[in-house]
């Protein structure tokens, strides 16, 4: 039992002396960084930086400390004694997204309105038109061949119909949308979102809310869109899954 206490307290004693408090400070190329991870992987130990990019944490000689952030390319250092002697600085390398190279081409020129040109086209508009709808260009009473009056009110109803279309409007997708479509579509499917997208089954009506937040034009649940629909649903997953890691589900449905 003596024995047993000795080496309880020259454990206690060895530990207590060889584990110490790492002190530092870390910095980008502007400015110090604030909020970052520090976690020491041997020992299971995380502090954060405060808002002078300084942070203490428990460690030892040979300890691996992990400097993590997703605006920063994470970094590694194994701990030696000299680590311990003073205020250490650490310089963390930001993750800059470079956008693909824009070529500027110049504007293209805008045709030539060619007045005899136009005026020839739009009589052989009329006259196609004629032969295959006479009926229309002749009211129900008349006698003698074309009612000329008539016409015209007819090739003005032909170019008021061919001006009708009007360009669609496309509102953003709703949660109820999203929801139905990955009920019922078979190739956006709830195997999909928790296998292939990696979102946790009990976070997917979550993240059907986050997707109706971003936006998403409804015009991409055309199935001709489906791709560019699955393009924009691999982002929105990357940035939830980050959210949710970092922040939690309460500022994921705030934003």
């Amino acid at each position: 039992m003596r024995f047993l206490l000795t080496f309880l307290l020259f454990f206690s004693f060895y530990y207590n002396l060889s584990a110490q408090t790492l002190s530092g400070k870390v910095y980008d190329t502007k400015t110090v960084v604030k909020d970052m991870k520090v976690i020491n992987k041997t020992q299971n130990i995380l502090t954060v930086t405060n808002k002078d990019g300084d942070f203490n944490i428990t460690a030892k000689v040979n300890d691996t400390i992990s400097f993590q952030s997703i605006f920063y390319h994470p970094l590694e250092v194994v701990l030696k004694q000299s680590h311990f002697d003073d205020i250490n600085v650490f310089e963390v390398e930001e993750i800059v997204s470079e956008l693909d190279e824009v070529e500027i081409q110049s504007e293209p020129e805008q045709p030539v309105f060619e007045e005899e040109t136009y005026n020839q086209n739009l009589q052989n508009l009329i006259k196609e038109d004629i032969k295959r709808n006479p009926g229309s260009y002749q009211p129900p009473n008349a006698q003698y061949g074309v009612d000329f009056i008539y016409l015209i009110g007819q090739v003005v109803k032909l170019f008021k119909k061919k001006n009708k279309h009007k360009t669609p409007v496309y509102h953003p997708v709703t949660y109820k949308q999203m929801d139905s479509l990955f009920s019922e579509s078979s190739f956006f499917n709830k195997q999909l979102v928790t296998e292939n997208l990696k979102i946790p089954e009990d976070k997917a009506r979550l993240f059907y809310d986050f997707c109706s937040a971003k936006g998403i034009s409804s015009e991409l649940l055309k199935d001709e869109n489906k791709m560019q629909l699955l393009e924009k649903l691999v982002v929105n997953s990357q940035l939830f899954l980050i959210l949710i890691e970092e922040y939690g589900e309460e500022k994921v449905s705030k934003d």
